[in-house]
């Protein structure tokens, strides 16, 4: 899933973004009139789809991952290894397979950051979004060890915002030791100020801080140096790195930053029965890519291993409906497969697809039962008409289980985004990513109240190891029901959407704008 903060960021979401809806539990959700699908292929394919097979998907992409630096980031040969993976499965159940191309800027590392305190205790941070540290923008290559020397700091933090001025003044580095690490702490002043006046002081290279408020300490931010002339590597890193850095004179630390910018090909897998009507296509679509820090299991290994265990078993049957099935390249460079997909298609192909349907992370660990947010009650943005009956009918396998569920808004962060800016009704699930689980959704859904609902997201951690088999199991069965229901009758779907349809039919598919973005 695409983060909602750009290159560079480090935080935590801001809550409206990505609040979960208040929790609906168990219960009877009603089907809309007329929709009458085809019970015995649902019953069939739900059979047919098993845990266990979707696991042994994303066993083998984490194997890929291993065999390639450990990770399937767009761009890379992990990638292009799970492209062939999936495309070859679908090819030999018998589906038409396109393998689209397309170019984007990869804008990445060439070798892994390095941020390591070497004394008085050996220990290596982890790099990323929602981890320790990242590298802030427009932060030149380079490597550096040396002493860590605090500047200015105030710790314990002020209790207001910007209440430290660390770094903002030349007089601030007053016996500042050249060669040194100037460690600086977020506030008053922004980042290119503190690094310019480090690197005149004579540092090796700068650690910046964030500054530790109670209740801000991890906010949303967008670390950038503002351009080019720095010459020295710039880290940003959470509240708790820099206490610990500052906790002892004459810790010493190593740094590494080698960064790389440049244009790439990457791929989308479109996988289309030779069946079903192919003026009434379901669609639905999972992000192959993972981010340049991990394997990426769950984010997105699962939405992909998901639909792709679903196609298989449903290559059996026999749709009244044309089905596709895709799998996005670049979807954590800004939706970017998906969005090349939705634009390149003519009036007449956009206008052929009935739904989309999006599956980006149905496995966390510490999981909700997320649905989007189709009729906008929850979060007063809906989907185009007809996104409200898809939504209906996910609650109504979840009652059907027995199982509480909840609301997710359409935030326009994974590769639904192109479909619904272009008039095409879309839905689906979501387990959830960096944000905390309340003591409410613990009591509910189990789990841990405090922990982010996928604790390795965006991270080196996000390996098989991080994966619920509940919830990776349940939703797969989610997809198969509602696959197979929409592949024999798109019933109230086709009708509501079918202004939507004629209305889109000069619409073209833009990248939707991001909360933080």
């Amino acid at each position: 899933m695409r983060s909602l903060l750009r290159k560079g960021v480090l935080g935590a979401i801001t809550a409206a973004a990505v609040a979960l809806a208040p929790l609906a539990f168990t219960g009877t959700a009603s089907a809309h009139p007329g929709h009458h699908p085809g019970d015995n292929a649902v019953r069939k394919l739900v059979k047919d789809v098993s845990g266990k097979n979707v696991k042994k998907h994303l066993q083998a992409l984490q194997a890929i991952a291993k065999a390639n630096g450990g990770t399937r980031v767009s761009g890379t040969p992990g990638f292009d290894a799970s492209r062939d993976y999936v495309a070859r499965k679908l090819r030999s159940a018998g589906y038409d397979v396109t393998i689209q191309p397309f170019e984007f800027t990869f804008d990445g590392y060439i070798t892994p950051p390095v941020l390591k305190q070497n004394s008085p205790v050996a220990k290596t941070y982890t790099y990323g979004f929602f981890s320790d540290y990242v590298a802030m923008g427009d932060s030149p290559a380079g490597t550096a060890t040396g002493t860590i020397q605090p500047v200015d700091l105030v710790l314990p933090p002020g209790p207001a915002a910007n209440t430290s001025t660390s770094g903002c003044e030349a007089s601030d580095f007053a016996g500042f030791v050249a060669g040194s690490v100037a460690l600086m702490q977020r506030g008053t002043c922004n980042f290119r100020v503190k690094v310019d006046n480090a690197m005149a002081a004579g540092a090796s290279a700068a650690i910046v801080f964030n500054e530790g408020q109670a209740g801000r300490t991890e906010v949303d931010l967008n670390p950038v140096l503002g351009g080019p002339g720095v010459t020295i590597p710039s880290f940003f890193t959470r509240f708790a790195v820099g206490q610990e850095l500052a906790s002892a004179a004459g810790t010493t630390v190593t740094m590494n930053w080698d960064p790389i910018v440049e244009t790439r090909t990457t791929y989308n897998v479109i996988a289309q029965s030779r069946k079903g009507d192919p003026d009434n296509v379901v669609m639905m679509g999972a992000h192959l890519d993972s981010v340049q820090e991990g394997p990426g299991i769950n984010d997105n290994g699962s939405g992909s291993a998901g639909i792709l265990e679903v196609a298989l078993q449903f290559a059996k049957t026999k749709p009244k409906n044309q089905v596709r099935f895709a799998f996005w390249g670049a979807e954590e460079f800004g939706l970017l497969g998906s969005e090349h997909y939705v634009t390149t298609l003519t009036e007449e192909e956009r206008a052929k697809i009935t739904l989309y349907l999006n599956f980006d992370m149905i496995a966390s660990p510490n999981y909700t039962f997320g649905i989007y947010d189709g009729d906008g009650d929850a979060f007063g943005t809906a989907g185009p008409p007809g996104s409200d009956v898809i939504e209906e009918d996910f609650e109504k396998f979840f009652a059907g289980r027995g199982l509480p569920f909840t609301a997710t808004a359409f935030t326009g962060r994974s590769d639904y985004g192109a479909f619904i800016a272009a008039g095409i009704p879309a839905g689906g699930l979501f387990t959830g990513a960096e944000v905390l689980k309340t003591a409410e959704e613990a009591a509910i859904f189990g789990g841990t109240a405090g922990v982010p609902l996928d604790p390795c997201y965006h991270s080196v951690c996000d390996t098989i190891k991080n994966i619920n088999d509940k919830a990776l199991d349940v939703n797969s069965d989610a997809i198969a029901t509602l696959v197979a229901t929409y592949a024999f009758d798109t019933g109230t779907i086709g009708a509501a959407s079918a202004p939507a349809a004629a209305a889109r039919g000069g619409a073209h598919g833009h990248k939707p704008a991001d909360a933080q973005s």
